[in-house]
């Protein structure tokens, strides 16, 4: 069993203050196959102190944006190297296909970190503009400080590099606290990081559990808290950062809507709910679970995503044919088959699946891909994020009702329109109320596109442009002198 007995602390490799173990558990089979030091509340002082001397006093905020923005391509270059390992790291970790794990665990990552260093090559880190009283007024752009990122297991280096790119390229120091399921990729990412040089002190990386989380919430030296979790967690987060008046972006959770249109074929909507539904195995904030056809049409949408997920091979997630792999724990096992039995018992019609094993898979954290039918919005399988491969066909009268019901929702993450028309599809997209939206693809998450939610899916945006802004301060001077 392989053992991971240090933590990066301040870009350096030491021993943890505590004796914690965490026990790395195989999804594939529930054992354990490896383990990793814990990090303690004296290891997020430790971080914290060497980030704030880091931007207090360091060189890292006050090179030139070029210095960076070079630093950020060799990281990705470095960890464009380790991407094997790292794909087949996360789905030992948390079950995810390898080929899911290649390209959007792995690839997209590197993708992500190359895009931001585009886009902060073209910054304007300082601007001028006309003022009121007649000068000008420059703006500059300065880096937030030390940043807390706070990422969940079910997509850990998206998450980790869609906060780390940008702190880095502000100009910020970072200490990351990755989930307790998935600590083996994140110490990974560490050794890339060793591996360029960075300055010390600028990025620490701390697994452990809820309470490291929760210490570095609340560190009076943390200037801005980046967290993407569940929306129940993301209110603790907000309320003890608008104690502090620390900064905060939140990614939380989402419940979206795949809207079917009447002009849709019922085979291509049902290939494309597969993706968006089903990717991760249903593991995925932005999945659209909730599949709105009009009512009219219901049986031949409801047979075509029927033979989709009769269909899908559920099984080993180190092997390439596997589209469904294992749940991340037992707990999120159990939970998915409660909200299955749930939804028997609120009236839902049962189309394929249920809460029972896969055949033939008798270990690990595996669920029957499910599909329910006739499902009113109103009930908690169409309302709350199940974060697995469940289905819910909601049925609609007419696009307005669609769009309508779509809306009907405390979340406002991604979504979808499936039509033979793309015009009308963009007439749709533009009335709901969500953070991204595909038309007749699922949401992509382009790492060039600003990515968060309304209403209970979050505050801030990441990624694109606006992912940056999210990383510094706009410092307004006056009298100038003209350059």
């Amino acid at each position: 069993m392989e053992a991971h007995n240090r933590l990066f602390v301040g870009g350096t490799w030491q021993d943890p203050t505590t004796d914690g173990v965490i026990d790395v558990v195989s999804p594939r089979t529930g054992e354990v196959f490896a383990t990793a030091a814990a990090a303690g509340p004296a290891d997020v002082d430790r971080a914290v102190a060497a980030a704030r001397a880091a931007h207090d006093t360091g060189d890292w905020p006050r090179l030139p944006a070029a210095e960076r923005v070079d630093a950020v391509r060799r990281l990705a270059a470095a960890y464009s190297e380790r991407r094997r390992e790292m794909a087949a790291l996360i789905t030992a970790e948390m079950g995810s296909p390898i080929s899911f794990s290649k390209f959007a665990q792995a690839t997209l990552p590197m993708v992500l970190m190359t895009t931001f260093a585009d886009i902060a090559e073209g910054y304007p880190w300082e601007s001028t503009r006309p003022g009121a009283y007649g000068q000008d007024i420059l703006v500059r752009k300065e880096p937030t400080g030390v940043v807390a990122a706070i990422v969940p297991w079910n997509m850990p280096q998206f998450l980790i590099a869609g906060k780390l790119a940008p702190a880095l390229l502000a100009g910020c120091s970072i200490v990351i606290k990755p989930a307790a399921e998935t600590p083996l990729d994140a110490l990974l990412l560490a050794e890339v990081i060793d591996s360029i040089g960075l300055p010390p002190g600028v990025v620490s990386i701390l697994p452990g559990g809820r309470e490291v989380g929760e210490a570095l919430v609340a560190h009076p030296g943390v200037d801005k808290v980046a967290f993407t979790g569940s929306t129940a967690a993301g209110r603790l987060v907000a309320a003890q950062c608008g104690r502090d008046l620390k900064r905060v972006s939140l990614e939380l959770g989402g419940k979206s809507a795949a809207i079917v249109l009447d002009d849709a074929d019922p085979a291509a909507a049902a290939e494309g709910v597969k993706v968006a539904g089903l990717m991760n195995s249903g593991q995925a904030c932005v999945a659209q679970t909730r599949v709105l056809v009009p009512a009219a049409r219901q049986d031949e949408f409801v047979d075509a995503l029927a033979a989709m997920v009769e269909a899908l091979v559920v099984g080993d997630p180190e092997d390439k044919a596997t589209e469904i792999g294992p749940l991340v724990t037992r707990r999120q096992q159990e939970r998915v088959r409660g909200y299955i039995d749930g939804g028997v018992a609120e009236g839902a019609r049962l189309v394929v699946g249920g809460s029972g094993r896969p055949d033939g898979l008798d270990h690990g954290w595996y669920i029957r891909p499910t599909l329910f039918a006739d499902v009113a919005n109103t009930m908690a399988i169409a309302r709350e994020e199940i974060f697995g491969p469940v289905l819910s066909v909601v049925p609609y009268q007419d696009t307005d009702d669609a769009i309508r019901l779509a809306n009907e929702s405390d979340y406002g993450l991604s979504g979808s329109v499936w039509t033979a028309d793309a015009g009308r599809g963009l007439e749709v997209a533009r009335r709901i109320r969500t953070g991204s939206f595909g038309i007749n693809e699922p949401y992509s998450m382009d790492p060039a596109a600003p990515f968060g939610g309304m209403k209970a899916s979050g505050i801030g945006r990441e990624l694109g442009s606006e992912g940056l802004d999210g990383y510094l301060e706009a410092k307004a001077i006056s009298g100038a002198p003209s350059t």
